[in-house]
């Protein structure tokens, strides 16, 4: 650190498959240590595993920002997908790792986490009315309204991947009973490629979107179908709350095939329901850099 810079912050991002601890200075990541989720994960072993990667980190570090899985509120979280979280209801993740580890302490779902990150020190700099969505195993997304990060007080910041739209796809997903109507997540994400793609004969979601943009039909048929229901809620958002910019991350989102797909489907609306829509920049370091800076604000 130089002379008068602002002191590091430490990041945790908190994963179904990782945990990774990292220094933030200036809106970059300068050191890092990585480790597996444990297998339950339930709330203690987590909370372990995670406290013995970030405590080499602590004694360079003035706060704390924890990106963590699920519905996050007033620094407690309960997870939103059980089976990978078993046992996290209302768990207060920021004084239990605050308290182990002597710093200040924020807690973000990861989504929220990576749209501030982006916001700040990324693609989504300059736009007052920001959102950013990753399009991965799941759909996540955060927003950005006035320059501020819209948060809610039950953890229901930006569900974007449990919005409904017409279940066109659901051969061996559990569908609500909601009529035609199921979660975007269900039609849009890594997952539901995966599913359609062995329904086609592919291997997985890679393989069909591979194929889909070296120009297989077929494949690009399900591969646009989950970048036009993006778009589509793109526009809604756009449409309410008057984003004006879009950043897509994850590993579907982040293909120049997928981010022309939405493009080219947005461009079906009318103009003013059109954000601009671009590749976000930070990368899977977006959640850690949002975390630490939203913790530093927070201090």
């Amino acid at each position: 650190m130089q002379d008068g810079a602002a002191p590091p912050l430490l990041a945790l991002d908190i994963g179904g498959t990782s945990i990774r601890a990292a220094l933030i200075e200036d809106g970059r990541v300068t050191g890092r240590h990585e480790t597996h989720t444990p297998k339950p994960a339930f709330p203690d072993a987590v909370i372990a595993a995670a406290l013995g990667l970030a405590a080499p980190l602590v004694p360079q570090a003035s706060a704390l920002g924890v990106a963590c899985a699920g519905a996050t509120a007033g620094g407690r979280v309960t997870a939103t997908a059980a089976h990978t979280f078993p046992s996290w209801t209302d768990i207060p993740l920021a004084e239990r790792l605050g308290t182990g580890l002597g710093l200040p302490c924020a807690v973000l779902n990861d989504a929220r986490a990576a749209a501030w990150g982006e916001f700040a020190a990324g693609a989504g700099r300059g736009a007052g009315e920001f959102m950013f969505i990753t399009v991965s195993t799941g759909v996540g997304a955060g927003l950005v309204l006035g320059g501020r990060l819209h948060l809610a007080a039950n953890g229901l910041d930006a569900e974007l991947g449990f919005v409904s739209v017409p279940a066109a796809w659901s051969p061996g997903m559990e569908v609500p009973a909601l009529g035609p109507l199921g979660p975007l997540e269900f039609e849009t994400s890594g997952t539901a490629l995966n599913e359609r793609a062995r329904l086609l004969g592919h291997p997985d979601a890679r393989a069909l979107c591979d194929a889909a943009e070296a120009g297989d039909a077929v494949a690009d048929t399900a591969y646009t179908h989950s970048a036009a229901r993006i778009a589509w809620k793109i526009a809604d958002v756009a449409a309410l709350l008057g984003v004006t910019r879009v950043a897509l991350g994850g590993s579907v989102g982040l293909r120049p095939g997928y981010l022309a797909r939405v493009q080219e489907a947005l461009a079906h609306f009318p103009a003013r329901y059109r954000p601009e829509v671009v590749h976000a920049e930070l990368g899977a370091d977006a959640g850690l850099i949002g975390a630490a800076l939203w913790a530093r604000g927070q201090g």
